[in-house]
């Protein structure tokens, strides 16, 4: 079969078998758009069908392009990767179990290996950039700094709010709000007009779905997912309207996937006109050395915009070495594999298929031409 017909075949599949509600894939190579679809609905319950420049909560696909914004304002020296989170926020200076205050410095923020976690059931008022809430940066954050970190930062690597720390930095060092420092150095350079913390059009908005059997069901608000793991993921699609709640740079962003194209496009190609040659070199090698990542997570270690494919045998990915990832839990992957000269954006309307589910897989299986085990 050709790329055309396994891939329609993937995305067919999902939908049919109710796993997904929508879909949007783009598959450039080498630059040029060798694949492109909307297929399902948009709006299942109107008989809408899936549009091309549909608008989606991005959740953590917002986390690269927070990046990409913090690293433009290290280019121009007003961030240090090395210097302390603290001397931008001085409100935040959380302490390890045993009381003892280390430095978290912004490369740590970039690679989740601060100390930071996603869970803090001893402050349950923290808000992760998904559930509605009200809180400014500094009432989320002088929250989350009253709560221990779960390790020396440097030592370990964990997933966690650490992007949001550093959207609340960037904003602070551009002073403005975050959505304003990223169509500065990112969204306006590379014209990606639907892309922010705000919706440009509502009408575009996709309306999210759940995973749910027989089939996903319209996200109710809030609403809380289970994954197969038996990991939950609390959502509050309204959040996005609420101009009272932080900007969270690690879940808080909304865009569609020709805008994601334009940005994973600049970076495949060396960062022109966001970053610096020299700056994207750096951003998708392995920045956390040999720091332990989960068990899962094999062969892969972790640069400054996402996870960094460094043995493809051992992560068993049909995949190019030096293959950039990551994903949104509201239901959407991206990839840059700069050996096959591919960048991948995969939106789906339902979470958490989209995202951690088979589907992912699926279609990474069909570009390569890849037999599921």
């Amino acid at each position: 079969m050709d790329l055309q017909t396994r891939l329609d075949g993937a995305i067919d599949g999902a939908i049919s078998r109710g796993r997904i509600v929508g879909a949007v894939l783009l598959l450039a190579r080498h630059g040029e758009v060798i694949y492109r679809r909307a297929a399902g609905h948009f709006d299942r319950e109107a008989g809408k069908p899936m549009r091309e420049d549909a608008i989606f909560r991005l959740a953590s696909v917002t986390k690269p392009l927070v990046a990409a914004t913090a690293l433009a304002q290290v280019e121009r020296g007003l961030l240090g990767l090395d210097n302390a989170v603290a001397d931008y926020l001085p409100y935040f200076r959380p302490r390890l179990a045993d009381g003892t205050e280390p430095a978290i410095r912004i490369r740590h923020l970039l690679t989740h290996t601060s100390g930071l976690g996603y869970e803090y059931p001893g402050d349950p008022e923290i808000n992760t950039g998904l559930l509605e809430t009200d809180f400014d940066f500094e009432e989320n954050f002088t929250r989350l700094a009253g709560q221990p970190l779960f390790f020396e930062p440097g030592s370990r690597w964990e997933y966690s709010l650490a992007v949001d720390v550093l959207g609340a930095i960037v904003a602070g060092v551009h002073g403005s709000t975050l959505h304003d420092a990223l169509a500065h150095y990112i969204t306006g350079p590379l014209q990606m007009r639907d892309t922010g913390f705000h919706v440009t059009d509502n009408g575009r908005l996709a309306p999210p779905y759940a995973d749910a059997s027989p089939q996903p069901i319209r996200m109710p608000d809030p609403h809380t997912v289970t994954n197969s793991k038996d990991e939950s993921t609390s959502f509050s699609p309204g959040r996005i309207f609420n101009r009272r709640a932080f900007q969270s740079g690690g879940a808080g962003a909304v865009g569609t996937a020709g805008d994601l194209l334009r940005f994973f496009e600049a970076i495949r190609t060396g960062g022109t006109p966001i970053l610096l040659n020299e700056t994207v070199a750096q951003a998708v090698q392995n920045q956390i050395s040999d720091v332990p990542r989960r068990e899962e997570d094999a062969g892969r270690r972790f640069g400054w915009l996402g996870s960094v494919l460094v043995d493809p045998s051992v992560a068993g990915s049909p995949q190019g070495a030096g293959t950039i990832d990551w994903g949104g839990i509201y239901g959407h992957s991206w990839f840059v594999d700069p050996v096959a000269g591919y960048t991948m954006i995969s939106m789906t309307n339902t979470a958490v298929e989209g995202c951690t589910g088979s589907y992912p897989d699926e279609i990474i299986d069909a570009i390569y031409d890849r037999q599921p085990d």
